[in-house]
């Protein structure tokens, strides 16, 4: 008499097939998120390089279509003030050394102002009295304020003090450049932001 044949196993073959599945589940996970891994370390990448590009006032090169790429579909606005920011250029040492020597101009009176109003502010910058726990409002300590904010990259407090200043208006063309400068800043930090994040503005 022939033997029969053993009777297939049908729940062990189950069981193959869910643990392949879940091995075959748990490869695409990996793989998605080590893609996601490189995509977001790409973007930083292009974030800090046009960063650097920016502040040592070069163009950004190669680098203009990549930050496009990686950030134009989400942050239209920042990426186009920071490809303006590379073509006309502003660095934090030319407007330090450009604000030295508006000093003079800065911290005199405006071509309307009258005698009374020149003479009550030239003594001002002699005497002052104000409480301890605020700072002097003459012009001498606004200007210096300024300059220690320029020194120490934060432009946007120093613009805010400049345009206190009696000769703010003698500064026409530095606070312009100083806007820009803050601008491109603000769109550079926008950017870096979204690549941190790692979310689809930053990755294709």
């Amino acid at each position: 008499t022939a033997a029969t044949a053993p009777a297939p196993q049908p729940q062990a073959d189950n069981a193959r097939i869910a643990e392949l599945e879940a091995r075959v589940a748990r490869v695409e996970n990996a793989t998605e998120r080590a893609e996601g891994f490189a995509g977001r370390a790409d973007a930083l990448v292009v974030a800090f390089a046009a960063r650097r590009a920016i502040d040592r006032g070069v163009a950004l090169g190669y680098l203009e279509p990549l930050l496009v790429d990686r950030f134009g579909a989400q942050h239209q606005a920042a990426v186009a003030t920071i490809v303006t920011a590379s073509r006309a250029p502003v660095r934090l040492n030319d407007l330090t050394s450009e604000y030295e020597a508006l000093g003079s101009e800065l911290k005199r009176g405006g071509p309307d102002e009258s005698w009374w109003s020149g003479f009550k502010r030239e003594f001002g910058s002699i005497v002052e009295v104000h409480r301890a726990n605020r700072p002097a409002m003459n012009a001498d300590a606004r200007y210096n304020r300024a300059l220690q904010r320029l020194s120490t990259g934060d432009v946007d407090q120093a613009l805010a003090e400049t345009m206190r200043l009696p000769g703010a208006s003698r500064a026409g063309d530095w606070t312009t450049k100083a806007r820009r400068y803050v601008a491109a800043h603000r769109a550079l930090d926008e950017v870096e932001s979204a690549a941190l994040l790692g979310g689809q503005a930053a990755t294709r």
